[in-house]
Order: structure tokens, then sequence, then C-alpha cells
């Protein structure tokens, strides 16, 4: 019975990983012009064992109200094209994961509010389960093949633990950052204070890529909202 789990984890894994490498190219070649979007970003939410109700949420109210702040919005308009994309995954373990924000366009202020609005009243939608950041870059990866084309294209990847269930997260890592992906990190460090630099040494990467710390879930909202702002803008803010 075991190793038939076992077994099958591993098959979806590996389904996982091919499926990624077919459906996510290299960033296409062009002029700005070509872009529909400054940016095609993923926000993956941790979904396990370690985040109760009340901390996920703190993750998705935090979330809701930073794409409402006056800041984030101008700093959405100030693009080339004045739009981004915007995808909401939710996580767990390597048999849990789940889109629940299908790719979204945020073109203005309005757009922005809908938004936040949405992401209030969104609830958990998958199993808890062990901490699988290596599974939900790979499926998070291949929702780009659905995106607007973007001159950017990030996973925001939010968790308070390290990779525990499925794969390692370095060649999932690396697979997705040699087809022009950008992985950044949020960490929330009240369980694990050292997390930045497992993020930094194993999950990160990409052009311009960062982690942010969050020293608790009550600083997550202020977090994250930095975050975004630095994602949004684009390179050379800090």
């Amino acid at each position: 019975m075991l190793a038939s789990r076992g077994f099958r984890r591993c098959a979806r894994w590996l389904a996982a990983l091919v499926l990624g490498a077919v459906l996510v190219g290299p960033l296409p070649a062009g002029r700005a012009d070509d872009f529909e979007v400054d940016l095609a970003l993923i926000l993956a939410v941790d979904c396990s064992f370690s985040v109760d109700s009340r901390e996920f949420a703190l993750q998705m109210q935090g979330l809701a109200r930073a794409f409402m702040r006056d800041e984030v919005k101008r700093a959405i308009v100030q693009g080339h094209r004045q739009r981004i994309a915007v995808s909401v995954v939710q996580w767990s373990d390597e048999m849990n994961q789940k889109v629940v924000l299908p790719w979204t366009i945020v073109a203005g202020p309005a757009d922005a509010d809908e938004l936040g609005q949405v992401l209030f009243n969104t609830g958990r939608q998958l199993a808890e389960g062990g901490t699988s950041i290596s599974t939900a870059l790979v499926y998070s990866a291949a929702l780009f093949a659905a995106a607007p084309s973007a001159e950017r294209r990030v996973i925001d990847m939010s968790s308070d633990g390290r990779n525990n269930s499925g794969p390692p997260v370095k060649p999932a890592r690396d697979h997705l950052v040699a087809k022009g992906i950008t992985i950044n990190g949020l960490t929330i460090l009240n369980e694990w204070p050292t997390l930045d630099s497992y993020f930094e040494n194993n999950v990160v990467g990409g052009p311009d890529n960062f982690v942010m710390p969050a020293n608790d879930y009550e600083d997550y909202e202020n977090a994250i909202y930095r975050k975004l702002l630095r994602e949004i803008t684009g390179p050379g803010i800090s």
C-alpha cells in the first residue's frame, strides 16, 4: 500500500514536471509593445498543516488590502502597459494545489478594488497537508501557458515552512528559472526564524529575485504590500 502510494506521488510529480516543461516556454523575445501586460503574477498561498484558519484569513485579508492600497494602484498604472495579470493558487502537499483565482487583468483602481473584494471572500478550498514548495512551483508555472503575454513572469511564493513533502525544491526552481520565470519569496518567520535564508538558498531565483520576510502572520499584510509594490514596479525598487 505504501509503495503504491509512493509510486502514485512520484508519477504525479513527474507528470507535473513534464507538463511544466511542455507548457512553460521561454519568455518570448520582441518589442515592449508586443506584450499584453507588464507583469503576469501568480500568488501562491500556503495552506499546509502549519497554517490554521486564523492565519489563512490573515494571508487572504492581507493580500486583499494590499491590492486596495493607493500606492499599489498607482504602481500598476505607471507601468508601460498600465495593466498586470494576477492568478492565485492555494497549495499544501504534493497532492494538493488549486487555482482559486483564474488569470485576471488589473488595469486600474476599480479593477484593483474588485480584486481585493474577491480575495476577501475567498476561503480555503483544498485539504491541509505537508509543505511541498517544489510541486507548488511546478504547478504554478504551468499556469503561465494560459496567461496573457507578459514582459515579466513571477511566482510569489508565501510560506511559513520548509519543503517537507514531495521532491527537492532546487531542481524545480532551476527548471523554472531556465524558462525565464522569477520566483520571489515571502517568508513568515513564526516557526522558522531562519526561513528567509532557506528560501534564498533553495527557493527564489530568476531575474531580480528577492525574499521579503514577515515576523509573523500579523506582519504578513505589511510584508505582502511591500512585496507587491516591488514586484509590480519592477527592477530598481528597494
